[in-house]
Protein backbone atom coordinates (compact mmCIF):
# COMPACT_ATOMS: atom_id res chain seq x y z
CA UNK A 1 0.00 0.00 0.00
CA UNK A 2 1.44 3.57 -0.59
CA UNK A 3 1.72 5.69 2.53
CA UNK A 4 2.15 9.56 2.36
CA UNK A 5 2.89 11.69 5.15
CA UNK A 6 0.60 14.50 4.20
CA UNK A 7 2.63 16.48 7.00
CA UNK A 8 5.41 17.42 5.15
CA UNK A 9 3.14 18.55 2.03
CA UNK A 10 4.08 22.46 3.28
CA UNK A 11 1.44 24.69 1.00
CA UNK A 12 0.27 22.05 -1.58
CA UNK A 13 -3.04 20.87 -1.65
CA UNK A 14 -3.65 17.20 -0.65
CA UNK A 15 -4.23 16.04 -4.01
CA UNK A 16 -1.05 17.62 -5.53
CA UNK A 17 0.93 16.32 -2.74
CA UNK A 18 -0.60 12.33 -3.26
CA UNK A 19 -0.05 12.85 -7.10
CA UNK A 20 3.61 14.12 -6.65
CA UNK A 21 4.74 11.51 -4.74
CA UNK A 22 2.93 8.59 -6.94
CA UNK A 23 4.66 10.20 -9.93
CA UNK A 24 8.40 10.19 -7.92
CA UNK A 25 7.58 6.30 -6.94
CA UNK A 26 6.51 5.52 -10.34
CA UNK A 27 9.90 7.25 -12.31
CA UNK A 28 11.86 6.44 -9.49
CA UNK A 29 11.36 2.86 -9.77
CA UNK A 30 9.79 1.84 -6.96
CA UNK A 31 6.70 1.26 -7.78
CA UNK A 32 7.49 -1.44 -11.07
CA UNK A 33 6.28 -0.83 -14.54
CA UNK A 34 2.65 -2.30 -15.37
CA UNK A 35 2.59 -3.17 -11.20
CA UNK A 36 -1.32 -2.70 -10.07
CA UNK A 37 -1.85 0.53 -7.74
CA UNK A 38 -4.20 0.39 -5.20
CA UNK A 39 -7.96 1.37 -5.76
CA UNK A 40 -9.19 5.06 -5.00
CA UNK A 41 -11.26 3.94 -2.16
CA UNK A 42 -9.05 1.43 -0.68
CA UNK A 43 -5.96 4.06 -0.83
CA UNK A 44 -8.63 6.76 0.64
CA UNK A 45 -9.16 4.43 3.29
CA UNK A 46 -5.77 4.13 3.82
CA UNK A 47 -4.63 7.47 3.49
CA UNK A 48 -8.01 9.07 5.84
CA UNK A 49 -8.70 11.00 3.08
CA UNK A 50 -11.76 11.52 0.65
CA UNK A 51 -12.45 9.37 -2.36
CA UNK A 52 -11.96 12.30 -4.44
CA UNK A 53 -8.80 13.89 -3.93
CA UNK A 54 -7.37 10.04 -4.76
CA UNK A 55 -9.77 10.39 -8.02
CA UNK A 56 -8.31 13.61 -8.88
CA UNK A 57 -4.73 12.80 -8.83
CA UNK A 58 -5.11 9.48 -10.19
CA UNK A 59 -7.38 11.32 -13.22
CA UNK A 60 -3.87 13.95 -13.71
CA UNK A 61 -1.35 10.84 -13.30
CA UNK A 62 -3.44 8.95 -15.93
CA UNK A 63 -3.37 11.95 -18.45
CA UNK A 64 0.48 13.11 -17.82
CA UNK A 65 1.02 9.11 -19.17
CA UNK A 66 2.52 7.68 -15.58
CA UNK A 67 -0.37 5.21 -14.90
CA UNK A 68 -3.00 3.82 -17.06
CA UNK A 69 -6.70 1.99 -16.20
CA UNK A 70 -7.75 -1.83 -17.43
CA UNK A 71 -11.54 -1.88 -17.30
CA UNK A 72 -13.17 -4.18 -14.10
CA UNK A 73 -9.25 -4.68 -13.29
CA UNK A 74 -7.80 -1.91 -11.74
CA UNK A 75 -5.00 0.92 -12.06
CA UNK A 76 -1.24 0.17 -12.92
CA UNK A 77 2.05 2.09 -13.61
CA UNK A 78 2.90 2.80 -16.96
CA UNK A 79 6.02 1.32 -18.37
CA UNK A 80 6.93 3.83 -21.08
CA UNK A 81 5.60 6.97 -19.44
CA UNK A 82 7.06 10.51 -20.80
CA UNK A 83 8.17 12.40 -17.75
CA UNK A 84 7.43 16.12 -17.06
CA UNK A 85 9.69 17.79 -15.28
CA UNK A 86 8.49 20.43 -12.80
CA UNK A 87 7.94 24.11 -13.10
CA UNK A 88 11.33 25.50 -11.61
CA UNK A 89 12.89 23.26 -13.99
CA UNK A 90 11.34 24.30 -17.30
CA UNK A 91 12.73 25.56 -20.04
CA UNK A 92 11.59 24.55 -23.26
CA UNK A 93 8.63 22.51 -22.82
CA UNK A 94 7.45 19.97 -25.37
CA UNK A 95 4.05 20.76 -26.07
CA UNK A 96 1.38 18.14 -25.27
CA UNK A 97 -1.07 18.98 -27.81
CA UNK A 98 -0.16 20.05 -30.48
CA UNK A 99 -1.83 23.08 -31.85
CA UNK A 100 -3.17 24.04 -28.25
CA UNK A 101 -2.42 26.27 -25.69
CA UNK A 102 -0.69 24.36 -22.90
CA UNK A 103 -0.53 24.88 -19.19
CA UNK A 104 3.36 24.36 -19.29
CA UNK A 105 3.70 27.10 -22.35
CA UNK A 106 7.08 28.64 -21.94
CA UNK A 107 5.02 31.76 -22.41
CA UNK A 108 3.40 31.05 -19.00
CA UNK A 109 7.06 29.46 -17.39
CA UNK A 110 8.30 33.31 -18.24
CA UNK A 111 5.26 35.11 -16.48
CA UNK A 112 3.80 36.17 -19.82
CA UNK A 113 0.27 35.66 -19.31
CA UNK A 114 -2.05 35.07 -22.28
CA UNK A 115 -3.69 38.66 -21.87
CA UNK A 116 0.29 39.64 -22.07
CA UNK A 117 1.28 37.96 -24.76
CA UNK A 118 1.24 40.10 -28.10
CA UNK A 119 0.79 37.28 -30.44
CA UNK A 120 -0.07 33.86 -29.61
CA UNK A 121 1.48 31.91 -32.65
CA UNK A 122 1.24 28.65 -30.38
CA UNK A 123 -2.30 27.99 -30.26
CA UNK A 124 -4.18 27.21 -33.58
CA UNK A 125 -7.12 29.21 -32.68
CA UNK A 126 -9.72 30.76 -34.91
CA UNK A 127 -11.06 34.50 -35.90
CA UNK A 128 -14.34 34.98 -34.10
CA UNK A 129 -14.93 37.84 -36.02
CA UNK A 130 -15.25 36.09 -39.34
CA UNK A 131 -17.91 33.07 -37.47
CA UNK A 132 -20.98 33.70 -39.27
CA UNK A 133 -23.36 34.09 -36.13
CA UNK A 134 -26.27 35.56 -37.35
CA UNK A 135 -26.60 32.31 -39.70
CA UNK A 136 -25.82 29.81 -37.07
CA UNK A 137 -28.25 31.67 -34.65
CA UNK A 138 -30.96 30.99 -37.01
CA UNK A 139 -30.21 27.84 -37.62
CA UNK A 140 -30.62 27.58 -33.79
CA UNK A 141 -33.60 28.59 -33.87
CA UNK A 142 -35.09 26.70 -36.96
CA UNK A 143 -34.32 23.52 -34.77
CA UNK A 144 -36.18 24.98 -31.46
CA UNK A 145 -39.15 25.58 -33.87
CA UNK A 146 -39.32 22.30 -35.42
CA UNK A 147 -40.78 19.15 -33.00
CA UNK A 148 -39.21 19.59 -29.99
CA UNK A 149 -39.60 15.32 -29.52
CA UNK A 150 -36.25 14.43 -31.46
CA UNK A 151 -34.74 17.06 -29.21
CA UNK A 152 -35.68 14.82 -26.52
CA UNK A 153 -34.33 11.48 -27.29
CA UNK A 154 -31.07 10.14 -26.84
CA UNK A 155 -29.57 10.05 -30.58
CA UNK A 156 -28.27 6.44 -31.48
CA UNK A 157 -24.04 6.33 -30.80
CA UNK A 158 -23.25 6.74 -34.50
CA UNK A 159 -25.04 10.86 -34.23
CA UNK A 160 -28.04 12.02 -35.25
CA UNK A 161 -28.57 10.27 -39.04
CA UNK A 162 -29.74 14.03 -40.57
CA UNK A 163 -25.88 15.43 -39.17
CA UNK A 164 -24.34 12.00 -40.83
CA UNK A 165 -26.71 11.99 -43.81
CA UNK A 166 -24.56 15.74 -44.57
CA UNK A 167 -21.37 14.86 -43.73
CA UNK A 168 -21.68 11.62 -46.27
CA UNK A 169 -22.62 14.67 -49.24
CA UNK A 170 -20.23 17.02 -48.52
CA UNK A 171 -17.33 14.54 -48.35
CA UNK A 172 -18.55 12.94 -51.71
CA UNK A 173 -18.74 16.76 -52.86
CA UNK A 174 -15.60 17.86 -51.65
CA UNK A 175 -13.30 14.87 -50.84
CA UNK A 176 -14.64 12.47 -53.60
CA UNK A 177 -15.40 9.67 -50.84
CA UNK A 178 -18.92 7.54 -52.06
CA UNK A 179 -20.02 6.44 -48.63
CA UNK A 180 -23.41 5.52 -46.61
CA UNK A 181 -24.60 7.99 -43.69
CA UNK A 182 -24.32 4.51 -42.24
CA UNK A 183 -20.79 4.52 -42.14
CA UNK A 184 -20.24 7.58 -39.66
CA UNK A 185 -19.46 8.18 -36.27
CA UNK A 186 -20.05 11.30 -34.82
CA UNK A 187 -17.93 12.37 -31.79
CA UNK A 188 -16.52 15.09 -29.52
CA UNK A 189 -13.22 15.82 -30.99
CA UNK A 190 -9.91 13.69 -32.08
CA UNK A 191 -9.62 12.47 -28.50
CA UNK A 192 -12.96 10.04 -28.77
CA UNK A 193 -12.37 9.35 -31.81
CA UNK A 194 -8.93 7.50 -30.90
CA UNK A 195 -10.99 6.20 -27.87
CA UNK A 196 -13.24 4.29 -30.08
CA UNK A 197 -10.42 2.83 -32.00
CA UNK A 198 -8.93 1.40 -29.30
CA UNK A 199 -12.48 0.42 -29.03
CA UNK A 200 -12.28 -1.11 -31.78
CA UNK A 201 -8.85 -2.66 -32.57
CA UNK A 202 -8.41 -3.60 -28.96
CA UNK A 203 -5.49 -3.00 -25.95
CA UNK A 204 -3.29 -5.56 -27.43
CA UNK A 205 -3.25 -4.24 -30.56
CA UNK A 206 0.24 -1.89 -31.27
CA UNK A 207 -0.62 1.38 -32.29
CA UNK A 208 1.69 3.66 -33.93
CA UNK A 209 2.23 7.20 -34.59
CA UNK A 210 3.74 10.21 -36.62
CA UNK A 211 6.71 11.54 -34.77
CA UNK A 212 7.23 14.46 -34.12
CA UNK A 213 3.40 14.72 -34.12
CA UNK A 214 -0.08 15.52 -32.37
CA UNK A 215 1.22 14.29 -28.64
CA UNK A 216 -2.57 13.73 -27.54
CA UNK A 217 -3.29 10.67 -30.04
CA UNK A 218 -0.58 8.92 -28.66
CA UNK A 219 -1.71 10.35 -24.89
CA UNK A 220 -5.48 8.56 -25.34
CA UNK A 221 -3.72 5.64 -27.00
CA UNK A 222 -1.50 4.97 -23.52
CA UNK A 223 -4.31 6.22 -21.47
CA UNK A 224 -6.87 3.32 -22.82
CA UNK A 225 -3.71 0.68 -21.69
CA UNK A 226 -2.04 0.55 -25.42
CA UNK A 227 1.04 0.08 -26.60
CA UNK A 228 1.73 3.22 -28.90
CA UNK A 229 4.87 3.58 -30.61
CA UNK A 230 6.61 6.80 -32.11
CA UNK A 231 7.44 6.15 -35.81
CA UNK A 232 9.44 8.85 -37.39
CA UNK A 233 8.58 10.95 -40.37
CA UNK A 234 10.64 11.87 -43.50
CA UNK A 235 10.00 13.72 -46.66
CA UNK A 236 7.74 11.20 -48.16
CA UNK A 237 5.71 10.68 -44.70
CA UNK A 238 5.65 8.32 -42.13
CA UNK A 239 8.59 5.38 -42.58
CA UNK A 240 6.69 2.04 -42.94
CA UNK A 241 9.76 -0.22 -42.66
CA UNK A 242 9.80 1.30 -39.38
CA UNK A 243 6.12 0.12 -38.77
CA UNK A 244 7.04 -3.28 -39.82
CA UNK A 245 10.36 -3.42 -37.61
CA UNK A 246 8.53 -2.37 -34.72
CA UNK A 247 5.39 -5.20 -35.18
CA UNK A 248 2.84 -2.50 -35.53
CA UNK A 249 -0.54 -3.03 -36.35
CA UNK A 250 -2.50 0.47 -36.41
CA UNK A 251 -1.49 3.28 -37.82
CA UNK A 252 -2.33 6.84 -37.69
CA UNK A 253 -1.21 9.27 -40.09
CA UNK A 254 -2.02 12.94 -41.71
CA UNK A 255 -0.88 12.11 -45.31
CA UNK A 256 -2.95 15.04 -46.85
CA UNK A 257 -1.01 17.43 -44.24
CA UNK A 258 1.11 16.55 -41.58
CA UNK A 259 1.55 18.34 -38.28
CA UNK A 260 3.64 19.99 -37.56
CA UNK A 261 5.93 19.55 -40.54
CA UNK A 262 3.69 20.28 -42.87
CA UNK A 263 5.25 17.07 -45.14
CA UNK A 264 2.47 15.68 -47.93
CA UNK A 265 2.65 11.65 -48.01
CA UNK A 266 3.89 11.05 -51.51
CA UNK A 267 1.91 8.47 -54.15
CA UNK A 268 5.29 5.66 -53.44
CA UNK A 269 4.91 5.99 -49.43
CA UNK A 270 1.38 6.13 -49.72
CA UNK A 271 1.04 2.63 -51.87
CA UNK A 272 3.45 1.27 -49.38
CA UNK A 273 1.27 2.15 -46.82
CA UNK A 274 -1.90 0.49 -48.31
CA UNK A 275 0.21 -2.78 -49.15
CA UNK A 276 1.63 -2.59 -45.35
CA UNK A 277 -2.03 -2.68 -44.32
CA UNK A 278 -3.48 -5.18 -46.96
CA UNK A 279 -1.05 -7.97 -46.41
CA UNK A 280 -2.86 -9.12 -43.04
CA UNK A 281 -6.48 -8.40 -41.45
CA UNK A 282 -5.78 -6.99 -38.49
CA UNK A 283 -3.92 -4.26 -39.53
CA UNK A 284 -5.68 -0.98 -40.49
CA UNK A 285 -4.95 2.93 -41.53
CA UNK A 286 -6.60 5.87 -39.24
CA UNK A 287 -6.14 8.97 -41.65
CA UNK A 288 -6.38 12.05 -40.03
CA UNK A 289 -7.56 14.98 -42.79
CA UNK A 290 -7.36 17.64 -40.25
CA UNK A 291 -7.28 20.69 -41.97
CA UNK A 292 -7.79 19.33 -45.85
CA UNK A 293 -10.25 22.20 -46.65
CA UNK A 294 -7.08 24.64 -46.30
CA UNK A 295 -5.02 23.64 -49.13
CA UNK A 296 -3.99 26.62 -50.80
CA UNK A 297 -2.16 25.94 -54.44
CA UNK A 298 -3.25 22.74 -56.76
CA UNK A 299 -6.11 20.10 -56.16
CA UNK A 300 -7.01 18.46 -53.35
CA UNK A 301 -5.20 15.14 -52.69
CA UNK A 302 -7.15 12.39 -52.97
CA UNK A 303 -7.41 10.70 -49.41
CA UNK A 304 -6.17 7.16 -48.59
CA UNK A 305 -9.80 5.69 -47.77
CA UNK A 306 -10.84 7.06 -50.90
CA UNK A 307 -8.01 5.09 -52.84
CA UNK A 308 -8.54 2.40 -50.70
CA UNK A 309 -12.50 1.83 -52.29
CA UNK A 310 -11.25 2.24 -56.28
CA UNK A 311 -11.79 -1.18 -57.54
CA UNK A 312 -8.55 -3.38 -57.20
CA UNK A 313 -6.65 -0.81 -55.01
CA UNK A 314 -4.93 -2.18 -52.14
CA UNK A 315 -6.15 -1.32 -48.56
CA UNK A 316 -9.88 -1.77 -49.15
CA UNK A 317 -11.70 -2.10 -45.75
CA UNK A 318 -8.27 -1.26 -43.94
CA UNK A 319 -8.68 2.38 -43.86
CA UNK A 320 -10.79 4.32 -41.51
CA UNK A 321 -11.21 8.67 -42.01
CA UNK A 322 -11.31 11.16 -39.51
CA UNK A 323 -12.19 14.88 -39.50
CA UNK A 324 -12.86 17.36 -37.10
CA UNK A 325 -14.74 21.05 -37.44
CA UNK A 326 -12.76 22.34 -35.25
CA UNK A 327 -10.41 23.84 -37.79
CA UNK A 328 -13.31 25.04 -39.98
CA UNK A 329 -15.67 26.04 -37.40
CA UNK A 330 -14.47 26.21 -34.11
CA UNK A 331 -12.78 24.02 -31.43
CA UNK A 332 -15.56 24.89 -28.71
CA UNK A 333 -17.68 22.91 -30.31
CA UNK A 334 -16.07 19.37 -30.38
CA UNK A 335 -17.96 17.91 -32.98
CA UNK A 336 -15.90 15.54 -35.06
CA UNK A 337 -16.02 12.42 -37.07
CA UNK A 338 -14.81 9.34 -38.27
CA UNK A 339 -15.99 7.10 -41.64
CA UNK A 340 -15.54 3.54 -41.01
CA UNK A 341 -15.00 0.69 -44.11
CA UNK A 342 -18.11 -1.51 -44.66
CA UNK A 343 -16.28 -4.46 -43.00
CA UNK A 344 -15.95 -2.67 -39.68
CA UNK A 345 -19.84 -1.23 -39.15
CA UNK A 346 -20.92 -4.26 -37.34
CA UNK A 347 -17.71 -4.09 -35.31
CA UNK A 348 -18.34 -0.89 -33.99
CA UNK A 349 -22.10 -2.25 -32.92
CA UNK A 350 -20.91 -5.11 -31.12
CA UNK A 351 -18.18 -3.03 -29.20
CA UNK A 352 -18.86 0.35 -29.17
CA UNK A 353 -22.30 0.79 -29.32
CA UNK A 354 -23.11 0.80 -25.17
CA UNK A 355 -21.40 4.42 -25.50
CA UNK A 356 -23.94 7.22 -26.25
CA UNK A 357 -22.82 10.27 -29.03
CA UNK A 358 -21.16 12.80 -26.53
CA UNK A 359 -22.21 15.71 -28.98
CA UNK A 360 -25.30 17.23 -28.02
CA UNK A 361 -28.65 16.84 -30.08
CA UNK A 362 -29.46 20.29 -30.59
CA UNK A 363 -25.57 20.81 -31.78
CA UNK A 364 -25.94 17.98 -34.31
CA UNK A 365 -29.43 19.38 -35.48
CA UNK A 366 -28.10 23.08 -36.09
CA UNK A 367 -24.78 21.92 -37.77
CA UNK A 368 -27.07 19.65 -39.98
CA UNK A 369 -28.97 22.67 -40.63
CA UNK A 370 -25.99 24.81 -41.09
CA UNK A 371 -24.76 22.72 -43.80
CA UNK A 372 -27.73 21.85 -46.11
CA UNK A 373 -28.44 24.94 -46.80
CA UNK A 374 -24.93 25.72 -48.03
CA UNK A 375 -23.82 28.14 -45.29
CA UNK A 376 -20.99 25.77 -44.53
CA UNK A 377 -19.79 25.33 -48.03
CA UNK A 378 -20.02 29.88 -47.84
CA UNK A 379 -18.01 29.80 -45.11
CA UNK A 380 -15.26 27.40 -46.20
CA UNK A 381 -15.20 29.22 -49.04
CA UNK A 382 -14.43 32.94 -47.00
CA UNK A 383 -12.37 31.30 -44.48
CA UNK A 384 -10.24 29.84 -46.98
CA UNK A 385 -9.43 33.52 -48.75
CA UNK A 386 -8.76 34.94 -45.52
CA UNK A 387 -6.48 32.58 -44.50
CA UNK A 388 -4.57 32.48 -47.71
CA UNK A 389 -4.22 36.51 -47.63
CA UNK A 390 -3.80 36.50 -43.91
CA UNK A 391 -0.57 33.57 -44.74
CA UNK A 392 0.28 36.02 -47.89
CA UNK A 393 0.72 38.83 -45.73
CA UNK A 394 2.60 37.30 -43.07
CA UNK A 395 5.23 35.61 -45.25
CA UNK A 396 5.56 38.82 -46.98
CA UNK A 397 6.22 40.55 -43.84
CA UNK A 398 8.76 37.95 -42.81
CA UNK A 399 10.36 38.10 -46.34
CA UNK A 400 10.90 41.97 -45.90
CA UNK A 401 12.03 42.13 -42.66
CA UNK A 402 15.31 42.59 -41.43
CA UNK A 403 16.14 38.81 -40.42
CA UNK A 404 14.89 38.09 -43.90
CA UNK A 405 18.36 36.52 -45.28
CA UNK A 406 18.81 34.76 -41.91
CA UNK A 407 16.02 32.10 -41.85
CA UNK A 408 13.59 30.01 -44.82
CA UNK A 409 9.89 29.45 -44.79
CA UNK A 410 8.78 25.55 -45.62
CA UNK A 411 5.79 23.77 -46.08
CA UNK A 412 3.67 27.34 -46.34
CA UNK A 413 1.03 26.02 -49.11
CA UNK A 414 -1.24 24.25 -47.53
CA UNK A 415 -3.35 24.42 -43.86
CA UNK A 416 -2.60 26.79 -40.63
CA UNK A 417 0.73 26.62 -39.92
CA UNK A 418 4.42 26.58 -41.21
CA UNK A 419 7.79 26.44 -40.85
CA UNK A 420 10.17 28.70 -40.16
CA UNK A 421 13.73 27.96 -39.95
CA UNK A 422 16.58 30.90 -38.66
CA UNK A 423 20.20 30.20 -39.47
CA UNK A 424 21.76 32.07 -36.35
CA UNK A 425 24.38 31.21 -34.43
CA UNK A 426 22.48 30.15 -31.32
CA UNK A 427 20.12 27.47 -29.89
CA UNK A 428 16.43 26.95 -30.72
CA UNK A 429 15.20 27.41 -26.66
CA UNK A 430 17.46 30.43 -26.52
CA UNK A 431 16.14 32.20 -29.39
CA UNK A 432 12.49 31.20 -28.28
CA UNK A 433 13.53 32.45 -25.00
CA UNK A 434 14.34 36.05 -26.75
CA UNK A 435 10.98 36.31 -28.41
CA UNK A 436 9.24 35.27 -24.99
CA UNK A 437 10.44 38.34 -23.52
CA UNK A 438 9.47 40.56 -26.59
CA UNK A 439 5.69 39.18 -26.18
CA UNK A 440 5.79 35.91 -28.58
CA UNK A 441 4.54 33.12 -27.72
CA UNK A 442 5.87 30.41 -30.75
CA UNK A 443 6.68 26.86 -30.51
CA UNK A 444 9.83 24.74 -31.36
CA UNK A 445 9.44 21.94 -34.34
CA UNK A 446 11.36 20.03 -31.19
CA UNK A 447 8.92 20.15 -29.11
CA UNK A 448 5.97 17.72 -30.80
CA UNK A 449 8.81 14.56 -30.79
CA UNK A 450 7.57 12.08 -28.77
CA UNK A 451 11.10 10.88 -27.59
CA UNK A 452 12.81 12.90 -25.35
CA UNK A 453 15.77 13.66 -27.33
CA UNK A 454 14.74 14.58 -30.85
CA UNK A 455 16.98 15.20 -33.71
CA UNK A 456 15.52 19.05 -34.06
CA UNK A 457 16.54 20.05 -30.18
CA UNK A 458 18.98 22.53 -30.94
CA UNK A 459 18.03 23.75 -33.84
CA UNK A 460 15.65 27.03 -34.62
CA UNK A 461 13.53 26.03 -36.38
CA UNK A 462 9.93 26.89 -35.66
CA UNK A 463 5.78 26.21 -36.10
CA UNK A 464 4.32 29.17 -36.93
CA UNK A 465 0.17 28.70 -35.89
CA UNK A 466 -1.09 31.84 -37.73
CA UNK A 467 -4.95 31.82 -38.00
CA UNK A 468 -5.36 33.36 -34.82
CA UNK A 469 -3.90 36.40 -35.17
CA UNK A 470 -5.17 39.44 -36.97
CA UNK A 471 -3.59 41.20 -39.84
CA UNK A 472 -3.70 44.49 -38.47
CA UNK A 473 -0.93 42.91 -35.61
CA UNK A 474 1.29 41.49 -38.17
CA UNK A 475 3.88 44.14 -38.71
CA UNK A 476 3.86 44.76 -34.90
CA UNK A 477 4.15 40.48 -34.73
CA UNK A 478 7.81 41.13 -37.35
CA UNK A 479 8.86 43.75 -35.69
CA UNK A 480 9.18 41.83 -32.21
CA UNK A 481 10.66 38.64 -34.01
CA UNK A 482 13.25 41.37 -35.88
CA UNK A 483 14.20 42.72 -31.91
CA UNK A 484 14.61 39.52 -30.62
CA UNK A 485 16.34 38.24 -34.05
CA UNK A 486 19.21 41.33 -33.82
CA UNK A 487 20.74 39.88 -30.59
CA UNK A 488 22.27 37.21 -32.59
CA UNK A 489 23.14 38.81 -35.74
Amino acid sequence: MITCDFQLRGNMSLCEYLYKTIKELITGDKIKKNEKLPSKRSLASHLGVSVITVANAYARLISEGYMYSVEKKGFFATADYIDVPEASQRKSLLQESAGLQSDFSPAKEKGLERKKVFADLRTNSVNYQKFPFSVWNSCMRDVLKAPHESLLKSPPPEGVFELREEIARYLSCFRDIDISPSQIVIGAGSEYISFISVSLFGRNAVYCVENPGYRKISSVFKMNGAKCLPIDVDGDGIKVNQVRQLGGSVVHVSPSHHFPTGTVMSLSRREELLTWASEREDRFIIEDDYDSEFRFTGQPLETLFGSSCKEGQKGAGHVLYTNTFSKTLSPSYRISYMVLPPSLIELFRSRASFMSCPVSVFEQYALSRFMSSGAYEKHIIRMKNYYRNLRNSLVQAINSSAFAEKCSIREENAGLHFLLDFKLPVSGKTLQEGFFENGLDIPLLSEYYQAKKSPDDDKALFVINYSGISRESIQETVARMASAVKNFL
